[in-house]
């Protein structure tokens, strides 16, 4: 099965030369859902890592049922003001504006090791802000998983001192 032929381009989305990759279409395909899910499975079923860390909003899709699957406890990574207790804050940057990512104080446990989640990698911004929580917080980063990867702005590169797994590559 080929996952790039369920996620879609929306040019000009959420601004003017901005070309969007929609996964919607491969949500709402239970089949391709289930193989995407089980792909990741597959890559991390082996792996050393003691809890899963989702980035909102998309993230949240694909981290939530490889926790499940993978018995590993989910942490949340949200837009600012979205977590009711104690967070901690980092800025990004993304290929169409900036923002404010945060994690509860008590997320996760000094030196767990930790699979971040996320639907896309662009520029790396969001993972970055995302690992630099993960360390804030005293924990390890044990690697990094997407679905969708547009290498042409160079994420990978930004993120070269981590382990990036993605299932597909644009």
């Amino acid at each position: 099965m080929k996952l790039r032929n369920y996620i879609r381009n929306i040019p000009d989305f959420p601004s003017p030369g901005v070309l969007f990759k929609d996964i919607t279409p491969l949500l709402k395909n239970a089949e391709a859902f289930s193989y995407a899910i089980h792909l990741l499975i597959g890559h991390y079923n082996t792996e050393r890592f003691d809890a899963i860390c989702g980035i909102e909003s998309r993230g949240f899709l694909l981290a939530a049922p490889l926790a499940l699957k993978l018995h590993k406890p989910l942490i949340l990574i949200r837009k600012q003001s979205k977590l009711p207790y104690e967070t901690r804050q980092m800025g990004y940057e993304l290929e169409y504006g900036t923002g404010i990512l945060e994690i509860h104080t008590d997320a996760l446990e000094k030196d767990q090791n930790i699979l971040i989640v996320d639907d896309l990698i662009a520029t790396g911004g969001t993972m970055a802000a995302a690992i630099k929580l993960i360390e804030l917080s005293g924990g390890i980063v044990a690697g990094l998983a997407v679905l969708a990867e547009l290498t042409e702005l160079s994420g990978r590169q930004t993120l070269s001192d981590y382990n990036l797994f993605s299932l597909v590559r644009y």
